[in-house]
């Protein structure tokens, strides 16, 4: 048992680190993002994207959270513009498992399907989260997270948590060059 607890701490970690976002980042490379300290939402990009009024009061709050964490302030004067824009579709997984009888060596076993085809379909919603943050002054974008993940949302918390998920991931590769904790 000893030996078992450092293997199941270690696979607790390594399960608690892996995200199933895939996040992707775009930015302006001659940006100081130094310069950057408070933030606000742009309204007029918010209103185009193509959810509930519910997700995106949702979104806008995690997205606060996370800018508050890397030490950002809302302000009524802010140095940059914080807009969303979301994009889904339905996907189709098809999976096909050959059983081939392995197990006891090569050859014939009773107990794996001696050659069967097992074939697994799945459908789900694949969500993109996209997260842009415009120089106010400059009327220009500087940067965007872009986050893809499949969307499960069986009751209320889990999509709450599902989104949190997704600004999390993409807020934390902001600003470029820190490097993802």
């Amino acid at each position: 048992m000893k030996l078992l607890k450092p293997f199941i701490l270690v696979f607790a970690i390594v399960l608690s680190s892996c995200s199933s976002v895939k996040v992707a980042t775009d930015y302006d490379s001659k940006v100081d993002f130094t310069k950057y300290k408070t933030f606000a939402f742009y309204k007029t990009g918010i209103d185009k994207a193509e959810i509930s009024d519910l997700d995106k009061k949702r979104i806008l709050r995690a997205i606060e959270s996370e800018l508050s964490l890397l030490g950002f302030s809302k302000s009524d004067n802010p140095d940059m513009l914080v807009s969303i824009f979301t994009k889904s579709r339905e996907k189709v997984n098809v999976n096909q498992n050959n059983n081939f009888g392995y197990g006891f060596g090569w050859g014939w076993n009773p107990w794996m399907g001696n050659g069967m085809n097992n074939v697994n379909i799945s459908q789900y919603t694949e969500g993109t989260l996209f997260i842009d943050f415009i120089d106010k002054e400059r009327k220009e974008l500087v940067w965007q997270g872009v986050g893809t993940g499949a969307l499960k949302m069986s009751n209320r918390e889990k999509k709450e948590a599902r989104i949190k998920e997704f600004v999390k991931e993409i807020v934390s590769r902001f600003p470029p060059g820190k490097e993802k904790n």
